[in-house]
């Protein structure tokens, strides 16, 4: 689990000042991976309660830019953030409760950067997410008895 003094490490070496609102949106993060901006932001108020949306809106967005972050954006969902950034993993979404997890991608390589025709474009990213039920809402619903 990254410390205080990692997240500092880490700001420095993107070339950021440490702020406390910096180290407390990174903590947010990590207390909730694959949460929205108003479940961090009220993570962030339960240290800093004077802090602005505003400002956490600010600096997640300064975050994803220096790859401290990584915003995910599933269909039909608010941004999420995690702080998993730089390997090859995906997301997997559950369809009933809409919880989200990571799903190591493959080892070596990320094969699903090859594609068969770019059209031009240079790519640079790919992003794969999986649809289905969570363990919780794949469970079947036992029928009750009416009353008589």
């Amino acid at each position: 689990m990254p410390s205080t003094r990692d997240y500092e490490v880490q700001l420095r070496a993107a070339q950021l000042r440490v702020t406390r609102p910096r180290l407390a949106v990174l903590d947010g993060v990590r207390e909730h991976p694959h949460a929205d901006t108003e479940t961090i932001f009220d993570a962030v108020r339960t240290h800093l309660p004077g802090v602005s949306r505003q400002t956490v809106y600010d600096v997640l967005h300064v975050l994803t830019d220096v790859g401290l972050v990584r915003r995910i954006e599933p269909s039909g969902s608010v941004a999420r953030y995690e702080l998993r950034v730089g390997d090859n993993h995906h997301h997997v979404v559950c369809r009933a409760c809409g919880v989200i997890a990571d799903v190591d991608g493959a080892v070596g390589e990320a094969p699903c950067l090859t594609v068969s025709d770019d059209g031009g474009f240079v790519v640079e990213e790919a992003e794969v997410i999986y649809w289905g039920l969570c363990p919780d809402c794949s469970k079947p619903h036992t029928s009750r008895k009416k009353p008589r």
